[in-house]
């Protein structure tokens, strides 16, 4: 297993345990980010995640909240993540 396939199922694992998605996707999308100045060796990542979690929370609150949740991991292995943050009843629409 790569790095960025070690710290893709990372992100998943830590995202699963402490926000029990009903659906999680997890894309690095580090190879289209190399050269990127400030990157530091960490990846770029894209998350999709739907959870209860979110309910009742903005779109800035939600995305607060993931990168609560993922900043260990910002301190070596990631650089960057962009997301989309949405609760069961907005998935299904």
């Amino acid at each position: 297993m790569n790095t960025s396939t070690a710290t893709a199922a990372l992100i998943e694992r830590v995202l699963t345990e402490r926000l029990h998605p009903t659906h999680l996707e997890v894309r690095d999308e580090s190879a289209a980010h190399a050269g990127h100045a400030g990157a530091g060796g960490g990846g770029h990542f894209r998350v999709r995640i739907v959870s209860l979690s979110f309910s009742g929370l903005k779109s800035l609150q939600r995305h607060r909240l993931v990168n609560e949740v993922l900043a260990p991991l910002f301190k070596s292995a990631v650089h960057a993540v962009a997301m989309e943050t949405l609760t069961p009843e907005e998935f299904i629409k």
